[in-house]
Formats: C-alpha cells, sequence, structure tokens
C-alpha cells in the first residue's frame, strides 16, 4: 500500500475513535466527521447548544501535506500525535503545525 493511502487510512481511524468516544460521552455535543480525501483535509466537529449558546469548534485538523501529516488541531486531552506514532506513524512523519514554525525545531516531531 501507498504510504499517503496508509496515512489516510490511518488519519481516518483515529478520527473515527475519536468520534465514537464522543458520540458515547458527548452530552452537550454531536460529533460530525469530515474526511476530504481529494485535498487531504481531516477534521472532527463538535457542534451544540449549552442553554442558548451555540457551540461549535474543531477538534481535530489534520491535513496531508508535502507528504507528512500536518496536525493543525487538536484540542484531545493526550494528543493526537500520540494515537498516530502508536499506529506506526514515525515522529519525523508528523508535523505539530499547531505550533509557530520556529517553535517546532524544538518538538521532537517534524519541523516541516
Amino acid at each position: 500500500m501507498d504510504r499517503l493511502k496508509h496515512y489516510r487510512q490511518i488519519i481516518q481511524e483515529v478520527l473515527t475513535e475519536y468520534h465514537h468516544l464522543n458520540e458515547k460521552y458527548g452530552y452537550l455535543t454531536e460529533s460530525v466527521l469530515a474526511f476530504d480525501e481529494i485535498h487531504d483535509q481531516y477534521l472532527l466537529l463538535l457542534m451544540g447548544w449549552h442553554k442558548d449558546e451555540r457551540i461549535k469548534s474543531v477538534m481535530i485538523h489534520i491535513r496531508l501535506k508535502d507528504n507528512k501529516i500536518w496536525i493543525e488541531e487538536d484540542w484531545t486531552e493526550n494528543g493526537v500525535a500520540t494515537d498516530l506514532l502508536l499506529k506506526g506513524i514515525p515522529k519525523e512523519e508528523i508535523v505539530l503545525a499547531f505550533h509557530p514554525p520556529h517553535v517546532r525545531q524544538y518538538t521532537e516531531f517534524a519541523s516541516a
């Protein structure tokens, strides 16, 4: 299996696992998955209502760019990068894009 196809599969598995967790425990929000394999954008959105206030946020946003996995947004407790590592993705293939470019060099992950 080619590497990007494999990455797409793993990203979708990880986001689907979080989706099911939110379905089970997310009492204020509905979880929505958005997978765009053409543009390689993968999102887990949370939506709902608390009293009269609308809740709508991006919990996880991952994209494939320059043959690497770019984590653009991550509001999980342990970090979605940890889940990707557990699924066999090397650190050198993951960019923590939510950090400014000048800070990424100090992480254990790819800087770009």
